[in-house]
């Protein structure tokens, strides 16, 4: 253990001392008269903190003998973590704050769970992706729950304990699995011991538990049956937050797991992974159908995208890799717009989360429903949005590692799950007119919206550069 140790972790151990300063500030003075000013603090500094890794330098750096690992694969998932994380900050502030919501601990809360997110992605050793893992879940599994006065809110935060309690314990097993067989819980040294070709019947198992207990973090069927409650019990900017940040960080944590400890024997736990991408794919896909609900719906549509993800990783290469990371950017930038607008729909100040309630919405705000317009058919995949490019590169990197069942599977879960997108649009433009939506004049959210939509639309030339980003991560994960 050296001060280079410590050099390294500068981001994760900067944001920790200002939770911890947050934390004691806010309990010594007004408690929650300072939460507007921390939420806004928070985001600036997720933003700052983000360039920070993002504009650094590059290479590949190792701390506390690999525990921790710093690479260009690492700091693309803490870029796209902490920019959602500071997106959602901003966007909730002001639906916070009218609701009685907007305590002191939440942005403290979701700097802790930013924390755990930046450890798993750089996670080198069984310990620190365990570590990294809770920090964030018991964070979130309060937040969750922030609502106190809500039956629905705290069902939410307590079905989200039992069952992540559930995943970190098959995840633990697994892990005790592995190390009893590896002798290690080094990434480094389960890959020696696992080997090239076929690794022993013990260590397989221990893939098996780690793979099904990441598999809940991720909300990938059949290990999704939290996803629709907590959906739709949580406060709606805290339902944002989990549909963002802790999906990129769980699969980026995926990712590592399966490559940096498991890379010599891709052929066994490719086929976990297809298994899991389609069970998700079709079941986000069908589920979805039948809710009225738009946060379950939003629930359901994460599982299936979650599928789409999974394809990408499921291909076992490094292109499937940068396909999961284009992917995954692509996706919070859609949720994010798209909570935006469903942040702003109330009837006289109270929220409103039923689809129907959108009826003939276009003929009253025309810019936001086309903008929502815009979202759905990206998030449906079709040409030429940006949601389209994210499918084509997962689709592509199955059919180049010749599992092109697996491409052919998600082109039918991509025309189910279009149903529902389209559902959405079809009530804004021709629904029976009514007045259920009043409200939502905020130029915050509006502009969260519009600048989601636009990227869209905009991305289709070059991606912003996430492309070149994500190549250079996938290429340093898989060596």
């Amino acid at each position: 253990m050296s001060s280079a140790d410590f050099a390294i972790l500068a981001p994760e151990i900067l944001l920790a001392v200002y939770a911890m300063l947050a934390l004691l500030g806010a309990v010594y003075t007004r408690k929650d008269g300072l939460a507007p000013a921390l939420v806004w603090i928070t985001a600036i500094l997720f933003v700052l903190v983000a360039a920070w890794i993002g504009l650094g330098g590059g290479g590949t750096d190792v701390a506390f003998n690999g525990l921790f690992i710093d690479d260009a694969f690492s700091r693309f998932g803490k870029v796209v973590v902490l920019l959602s994380a500071a997106s959602i900050l901003v966007m909730s502030q002001e639906y916070m704050a009218r609701r009685g919501l907007l305590r002191f601990e939440y942005p403290v809360l979701v700097t802790l769970a930013a924390i755990g997110m930046m450890v798993m992605v750089s996670a080198g050793d069984l310990i620190a992706l365990y570590m990294g893992l809770e920090l964030q879940s018991l964070a979130l599994y309060v937040v969750a729950a922030l609502r106190r006065d809500s039956v629905k809110s705290t069902e939410a935060g307590l079905k989200y304990f039992v069952l992540g309690a559930l995943s970190s314990g098959l995840l633990l097993y697994g892990a005790s699995l592995t190390y009893g067989f590896a002798g290690t819980t080094l990434f480094s040294g389960i890959i020696e011991a696992a080997g090239e070709g076929t690794a022993s019947l013990g260590l397989l198992f221990g893939l098996v538990f780690i793979a099904a207990g990441l598999a809940f973090k991720v909300s990938a069927a059949p290990f999704h049956m939290w996803t629709p409650d907590v959906y739709e019990g949580s406060p709606t900017p805290i339902t944002a937050f989990f549909a963002t940040a802790p999906k990129v960080a769980a699969m980026g944590l995926f990712a590592r797991v399966v490559h940096d400890a498991f890379g010599g024997v891709v052929s066994d736990w490719t086929q976990i992974v297809a298994l899991l991408s389609v069970a998700s794919m079709f079941l986000g896909a069908v589920a979805a159908i039948g809710q009225t609900d738009i946060k379950r719906l939003m629930a359901y549509s994460s599982i299936n995208h979650m599928g789409f993800a999974l394809m990408g990783l499921a291909s076992g290469t490094a292109f499937g890799v940068q396909a999961m990371l284009v992917y995954m950017a692509i996706y919070v930038t859609m949720n994010v717009g798209t909570f935006a607008f469903i942040l702003t729909m109330e009837k006289d100040g109270v929220p409103v989360v039923r689809i129907d309630a959108l009826n003939s919405y276009a003929s009253r705000e025309p810019t936001k429903a086309l903008a929502v317009l815009v979202l759905m058919f990206s998030m449906a995949g079709v040409p030429p949005l940006v949601g389209f490019f994210g499918k084509f590169y997962v689709l592509s990197a199955a059919v180049q590692a010749d599992m092109a069942w697996l491409a052919v599977l998600g082109v039918i879960a991509s025309a189910i799950a279009a149903y529902y997108y389209l559902r959405i649009v079809y009530y804004m433009y021709f629904g029976e007119p009514s007045d259920a939506l009043n409200g939502g004049r905020s130029p915050v959210l509006w502009g969260f919206l519009m600048a989601s939509a636009a990227a869209m639309v905009l991305g289709v030339v070059n991606l912003f550069g996430v492309e070149g980003a994500a190549a250079l991560a996938a290429q340093t994960l898989v060596n």
